[in-house]
Formats: C-alpha cells, structure tokens, sequence
C-alpha cells in the first residue's frame, strides 16, 4: 500500500512539476510578449512624436520659404510705375537679391533637413551669384553636392560648373558638365548640359563644339535646343586660314 502510495505520490508530483513548468513556460512567454508589445508601443509612440515634430517642421519651413520666394521675385521700383503694395517692393536688383539671400539662408539654416530648407539653401545661392559672391554661393551650392538627393545635387552641380565658366575654371568646368550630361538627370536634361559645354568649348576646342551642335539640331529638329544651337553655331569664331 506504501509502495502504491508513493508511486500515486510520484505520480502526482510529476503532475505538479509539470504544471509548474508549463505555468512558467506560460508565464515567460506572456512575459516576452508583454516585453514585445511594450517595445511597439514605444516605437509607435515614438514615431508618432517624430512624425508629429517633422511635420510641424515641414509646415514652419514651407510657410518661411513661400516669404523668402516673395522677396526673391518682389518688385523693383522704377520711376513712378504703380506698384503692388501686396508685394515686396525694392530700390534695385542687388536689394532685392540680398534680401532674399538672408531670408533663404535663414530658412536653409533653420530647417535643413526639410525640402523647403534644402531648396532654400539652392535659391540662397543664386542670389549670391546675382551680387557677385562666388565663394559664397560655391559653399552653399556643395553643402547641396554632398546630400543625398540626387537630383538637388545635379542642380547644385550645375550651378557650379557655370560659376567655373564664368570664373575661368575652365578645365573644372567642362569635367562637372560631361558628367551631368552623362548622368541625364530630370532637373538637369543632357542637351542643356551640352549646349552649356557646346559654348564653353569655342574657343579652346572649336572642333568638339561644332560636332555638339550638329548633333544637338540632329537629335532636337524643330526645337528650342536646335534653335539655340544653330545660334551657337553661328557665333563660332572662324576657321583659321591655312
């Protein structure tokens, strides 16, 4: 009768063992999945905050950058044409650019990791080319060169080039237009790139420039790029008399 007790014992004791196991099997997995969904609920909440702050972001950059835009095509005053109170109004070009280079870059400094703050940083420049600051307006353009969206980047990289143009970097000029030409992007279409170095080359490798043209009137017939290129043509420098 022991013997058949303890067995019942035994017996009862691996039943309790058992159950104690799945309980805590049970417990550690409610444990885990507790954990798990404690770890969603602050990812979700967390992203919710982020995207609560990157859009109230988005919101005061766009409303800073549509005030800069104002500034960038606001009125100059000349004699007594009427004027549009509604708009900003300004003596001359060089006013009208360096105001809007402050507000630009006020908008790129604020908010640089938004659209508006990265096409404000692109604008910024192009007024600092308007009053002659080419270093200036270099250094905006390669804080764009560096980001990772392409296609500001070309941009960017184009605006570049023309400085180079314009300032006799001539070499560095004609490197950055065959690449963007090459690269084809959306913003900065090929055959603007290639007129751009089609007229860059006259003088320093005439040859090349002809042969750009042509085949810029060949592949664009009846367009603006042919037009401009059969101008370009007619402004090449004349053959030397051998």
């Amino acid at each position: 009768m022991a013997e058949h007790i303890s067995r019942r014992e035994l017996k009862q004791d691996k039943i309790r063992e058992s159950i104690e196991h799945g309980a805590e099997a049970v417990y550690s997995h409610s444990k885990a999945v507790g954990i798990a969904v404690a770890v969603v609920l602050i990812v979700a909440v967390g992203y919710a905050g982020w995207k609560f702050y990157s859009d109230r972001q988005n919101l005061k950059a766009s409303a800073a950058m549509d005030v800069a835009m104002k500034a960038f095509n606001g009125q100059i005053r000349t004699g007594n044409q009427p004027i549009d109170t509604g708009e900003p109004v300004y003596s001359s070009e060089a006013a009208r650019a360096q105001d809007a280079s402050q507000k630009f870059l006020e908008v790129a400094d604020k908010y640089p990791r938004t659209n508006s703050g990265k096409l404000a940083r692109y604008y910024a420049a192009l007024c600092l080319e308007d009053l002659e600051r080419q270093n200036q307006a270099l250094e905006e353009l390669k804080k764009l060169d560096a980001g990772n969206d392409k296609e500001l980047a070309a941009m960017a990289q184009y605006q570049i080039a023309n400085i180079y143009a314009r300032t006799g970097k001539t070499d560095e000029a004609v490197k950055i237009y065959r690449a963007l030409a090459d690269a084809n992007s959306v913003f900065v279409p090929k055959p603007m790139v290639l007129l751009e170095l089609a007229d860059l080359l006259r003088q320093s490798k005439p040859q090349e420039a002809v042969s750009l043209y042509e085949q810029l009137m060949k592949d664009y017939p009846n367009t603006t790029v042919a037009q401009r290129a059969e101008r370009g043509l007619n402004m090449m420098p004349p053959a030397p008399k051998s």
